[in-house]
């Protein structure tokens, strides 16, 4: 047979992914993108994770969620409090559940291993792969609409391009700048992740000029803050507002969920622990504050110039009439959602897909991956309205927030802060579990699903039970407690006695190398363990 042909197994041989002298692609359980970080690609210190932050947080999508608060009624304090409390519960979480990869210096798809099993990680893989390309997707049509922009700064004859898509909320003009950033992305796909670190830098300082300049547009044309701050609510009753607020907050953490989930992405690439703590507790959250303060202001501004909540910046620079400044906040614009798709899209599906196939996929292929099913999606429907863009956000959340919590009870609580790393790429290994999955993680998981998902269903246009709408608007609250909950207990009801054994053994695997980190026992990543029991 042709596949069992010496050509078609050297055709194959060579599709194999790049390898350094230390791991082999027999394994279907590593390659060098899934291996612990060596301490010589640890070259992210705390100002890196700073410049990380200012940068992912000035994009357009930040915008959009600041005004988005303004268009579905809430003032300006209001949304502002919304944003404060929303982004700071988010880095707490973020930082916590970064601890793993900043301590072991291991990834999302590695460490889903010790909680959900070795065979059974491929679960919360898939379903952060499948979400994740959703989401670049949508970043990438944002992106794309800033490229339209700049277009037609240089040439406004680019609006005359007649439409030939028929029966379509899309244009031609818009699928343009779609495909032309889609394809300028692969360029910076191609680079590792602790390469770009210096991109995040020039971001952290390009975005925040354009950020300031349309900030003093708005106030400038409308002549001061005060039709910006004076403009009321719309809410016509407290409940109506409180449950706003809470569904608003929530979409704060919906829009976080996908790079609190896999934060050890990054953090593995941290030269110390300490180096991710107060850097994201306090830059995530006052960046957030600030770029969303001026999506705010700007979005107030577009209610007293044209008559209508411009949720969506880019519909401002659209009816801007100053070529020379659109092309400037187009391209920063685009130049900043470049970055924020990297880092939480691109990158953590393209270790999520290295996982599914190590021997084939490493982090570079998936993330080329991930732009090719992205084209044949349609994000622009997801934004079409601002309530449509809130309910995207939440729902985002049901099946990642108790993927979240699981992590981090079983670091903290069930396992100790004590990984037996090598074991997390053995099937042999005391993280094989019991058919290759964690049951107690899987009950958990489903339990946390349960309660939300029928308000997911009734925003995507089915019949919910009444009261499902506010348990919905809760979504990443109850989703990260009920699983957080039944984790712990089922572990506490059923524990696994051969992991309990093992790390008592105190043998600790790659950790960092930073001067707060304790001294333990070093053993090599690729060594064979004895097989364990698997009850």
């Amino acid at each position: 047979m042709v596949f069992n042909s010496p050509t078609f197994r050297a055709f194959l041989k060579k599709l194999e992914v790049p390898q350094d002298n230390t791991i082999t692609t027999e394994s279907r359980w590593i390659n060098q993108d899934l291996a612990p970080i060596p301490p010589e690609r640890r070259t992210w210190k705390w100002w890196n994770f700073c410049a990380f932050w200012i940068s992912d947080c000035l994009n357009v999508n930040t915008f959009m969620i600041g005004g988005t608060y303004i268009a579905v009624g809430c003032n300006w304090w209001q949304a502002l409090i919304i944003v404060a409390v929303g982004y700071s519960l988010a880095a707490i979480v973020l930082v916590v559940n970064g601890r793993a990869g900043a301590t072991y210096h291991i990834g999302y798809p590695v460490m889903t291993r010790s909680s959900f099993g070795i065979a059974g990680a491929y679960v919360p893989i898939f379903n952060r792969i499948l979400l994740g390309t959703v989401w670049y997707s949508v970043q990438s049509w944002i992106g794309g609409q800033c490229v339209y922009q700049m277009l037609k700064a240089m040439a406004p004859s680019v609006e005359n391009i007649p439409n030939s898509f028929s029966g379509s909320e899309v244009t031609v003009k818009s699928f343009l700048g779609f495909f032309l950033f889609s394809l300028l992305s692969c360029f910076a796909i191609w680079y590792p992740t602790d390469r770009i670190r210096h991109l995040f830098t020039i971001k952290s300082i390009v975005t925040p000029i354009a950020a300031v300049a349309l900030f003093i547009w708005a106030v400038v044309n409308c002549k001061g803050l005060g039709p910006i701050v004076d403009q009321p609510s719309s809410f016509t009753s407290s409940e109506q507002a409180g449950w706003a607020i809470v569904s608003a907050i929530t979409g704060c953490l919906g829009n976080m969920a996908a790079v609190i989930v896999n934060t050890n992405d990054f953090t593995r690439f941290s030269t110390k622990h300490s180096d991710i703590v107060w850097s994201q507790l306090i830059t995530m959250p006052l960046g957030f504050f600030l770029t969303s303060f001026i999506g705010i202001v700007v979005t107030g501004a577009s209610v007293h110039l044209y008559g209508e909540a411009l949720w969506n910046p880019i519909d401002i620079l659209d009816r801007m009439e100053n070529r020379a400044a659109v092309f400037f906040l187009a391209f920063a614009f685009a130049f900043a959602t470049l970055g924020t798709n990297l880092c939480a899209n691109s990158i953590p599906v393209g270790a999520d897909m290295s996982a599914v196939w190590p021997r084939y996929i490493n982090q570079r292929r998936g993330g080329y991956l991930c732009a090719a099913i992205a084209m044949c999606l349609n994000p622009w429907n997801l934004l079409s309205g601002a309530q449509n863009f809130l309910n995207f956000l939440t729902a985002y959340t049901i099946f990642l927030s108790p993927i979240t919590a699981i992590l981090i009870t079983d670091f903290y609580i069930v396992k100790k802060r004590k990984l037996l790393v090598n074991q997390l790429y053995d099937p042999k290994g005391v993280y094989w579990y019991k058919f290759g999955l964690n049951w107690r993680a899987y009950a958990s998981y489903i339990l946390a699903i349960v309660p939300n998902l029928p308000g997911f269903i009734g925003i995507v246009g089915g019949t919910a039970p009444p009261g499902a709408d506010k348990v919905f608007k809760l979504a990443y609250f109850v989703g990260f407690a009920i699983g957080g909950f039944f984790y712990v207990t089922l572990n506490y009801l059923f524990p696994c006695h051969w992991i309990i054994a093992e790390q008592e053994k105190e043998i600790l695997v790659v950790p960092s190398s930073g001067k707060d980190e304790e001294k333990v026992e070093t053993l090599s990543v690729y060594s064979q363990p004895e097989p364990s029991n698997t009850a």
